[in-house]
């Protein structure tokens, strides 16, 4: 019995003092909810060379230029209109589809933007004349044999008169290239505004020393920032806000690809670069897809309550016409279309749609979801590969067509270093599985296109390229094959879809479900684009005013275990 009681009590103090532990580094919150271990803290005075860090302060925002799109339930199809006289050109059919939550540009890409784009070619690449010149939009597009648009030949991308109008004459591939650039400007601009990396002042040699002098301008790196080797650890530039590396020991250095990391971290650590899970870096700027496209073109949110649509559409804005019905602007256009054969503007002294080619990128009222010109004034790329019916065989959730995966290609298999262009660009190349390799697969394919890249064989590297087709769209791709049943069609695995009717369009493809095509190499003085980006995380974009269940705050890394 005494020894049940000593048991008992030696059991209680131990409870006791567990849950006073417990309590204690509760206090912070910032420990692992599974081991009980601290995470890392930068204001911690007690972390330890290998602690594991957890970034516990996270706010979603969009990028530059982005508007978030709220995402939900899509009939595809379901807005289109039959008119008489014109041949259908759009869905034959309508299915339910969900569009997950992103984000989409505000308005066009304008020619002021483009012409940002030239400009950083020109200065990080001045001898380089083919990138420059592989990058300009095509000018003669605005040529034609019957009518005097020679003019816009040369003003048009460049004069200040039209900067603020949408860029044309960019083929798909190039706005593409566009995206990739833009991402790593702005996540670049982000890292160097916040210290992680090289700050612009010290970079430049404008920072002020102890002494009150000009300091000396920082080594520039050898190579454009690019994010994804940033991200591999590739580009070597540590900032003196930069992360502290609890993964190395104290007074140790930190090596990466490019070079060594600055010290002059928390008790003697040293600091590294930025990682994904830091939650800085931003998603990729890319092209929408087609259902994101008409999804945010449509715009119903404004005609939903309670997920009761209480008036569909058949343009970005309600009523059945296209003309506004508001007193103020009562009869004006709301869109820049082409009302009739020959008439693009109305007439003098009462232009109706104030444009005669394109209009400035904000121009006319916005939709519901606060996008401009998602009808009217230039069509605009989407990501996907045309086929008549992609609806019928695409997923019902994030529908696309277009996925040929890629992998960034290794040049060295053991420190996982990816090979990179000359304009520090990761090199792509096919997927070889659809899975997750083992390393011992991983390690013999690294071999293996390491030996077809020395190799002079071309079919060596024609059966490397085939080795996985995640999404086959070639010879064996059904819809290819009905297409050629009738005999030479247009459609290939580059023709790639754009939507949503131009200055020289009829109102007929301002509706958002009217799609056409086009090379993905070719331009036209029609077609524009805009970007978009990946939302992370829960689809509801605010939950102010909305009904919810009542339970605790949301903590998912600061978990308390006791009083």
């Amino acid at each position: 019995m005494y020894y049940m009681k000593k048991l008992l009590l030696y059991s209680f103090t131990c409870l006791s003092l567990a849950v006073l532990l417990s309590g204690c580094s509760s206090k912070s919150g910032n420990s692992s909810s599974k081991t009980g271990i601290p995470y890392a803290d930068r204001k911690s005075k007690n972390n330890q060379s290998g602690a594991f860090a957890v970034a516990t302060k996270y706010k979603r925002a969009p990028g530059p230029g982005l508007i978030p799109i709220e995402g939900g339930v899509l009939v595809v199809g379901g807005s289109a209109i039959e008119v008489p006289g014109v041949e259908p050109n759009i869905y034959n059919y309508k299915r339910q589809v969900t569009v997950p939550s992103f984000y989409m540009d505000e308005t066009e890409v304008s020619n002021t933007d483009w012409l940002e784009y030239l400009h950083w070619i020109r200065y990080n690449f001045p001898e380089d004349r083919e990138y420059y010149y592989n990058e300009l939009p095509d000018t003669l597009v605005w040529r034609q044999a019957l009518s005097y648009n020679e003019p816009y030949v040369d003003n048009y991308l460049r004069h200040p008169a039209y900067r603020d109008y949408p860029v044309v004459g960019v083929s798909w591939e190039q706005a593409s290239r566009y995206c990739e650039w833009r991402t790593s400007r702005a996540n670049e601009f982000i890292l160097r505004e916040k210290g992680i990396l090289t700050d612009y002042k010290t970079l430049a040699g404008n920072g002020k020393a102890k002494d009150g002098a000009t300091t000396t301008a920082a080594a520039k790196p050898d190579k454009p920032y690019n994010t994804d080797a940033y991200l591999n650890n590739q580009y070597n530039d540590i900032g003196k806000n930069a992360p502290i590396d609890y993964n190395t020991k104290a007074g140790a250095a930190t090596t990466t690809a490019g070079g060594t990391a600055a010290t002059g971290g928390k008790n003697g650590q040293p600091r590294r670069t930025a990682t994904l899970e830091d939650g800085v870096i931003m998603q990729p700027y890319r092209l929408p897809t087609e259902a994101e496209w008409e999804y945010a073109a449509l715009g119903l949110i404004g005609n939903t309550e309670y997920e009761n649509i209480n008036q569909n559409k058949i343009y970005p804005w309600n009523g059945l016409g296209v003309s506004s019905a508001k007193k103020k602007t009562r009869g004006m256009i709301q869109a820049n279309f082409k009302r009739a054969p020959g008439d693009y503007m109305g007439v003098g002294g009462s232009l109706n749609d104030k444009g005669d080619l394109t209009v400035p990128v904000i121009q006319y009222t916005p939709n519901d979801f606060g996008l401009y010109n998602m009808a009217g004034n230039v069509n605009e790329w989407v990501n996907d590969v045309y086929r008549t019916a992609t609806f019928t065989d695409a997923d019902a959730f994030n529908p696309y067509r277009g996925n040929y995966f890629t992998n960034k290609k290794l040049e060295d298999s053991q420190s996982g270093k990816i090979a990179l262009d000359k304009y520090g660009n990761p090199i792509k190349e096919n997927a070889y599985a659809g899975r997750k390799q083992t390393w011992a697969e991983k390690q013999a394919q690294a071999k293996r296109s390491d030996s077809i890249s020395k190799s002079t064989d071309p079919q060596a590297a024609v059966a490397a390229s085939t080795t996985y087709q995640a999404d086959q769209r070639g010879y064996r791709d059904r819809q290819n094959t009905l297409l050629n049943e009738e005999g030479v069609t247009l459609v290939n695995d580059k023709s790639r879809v754009y939507k949503g009717g131009s200055w020289n369009d009829m109102a007929y493809w301002l509706n958002p479900a009217t799609r056409r095509f086009m090379q993905q190499d070719e331009s036209s003085a029609e077609v524009g684009f805009r970007c978009a980006m990946t939302m992370l995380g829960a689809p509801e974009i605010s939950t102010a005013g909305k009904r919810s269940f009542k339970n605790p705050p949301q903590k998912p890394y600061r978990v308390s275990r006791g009083k």
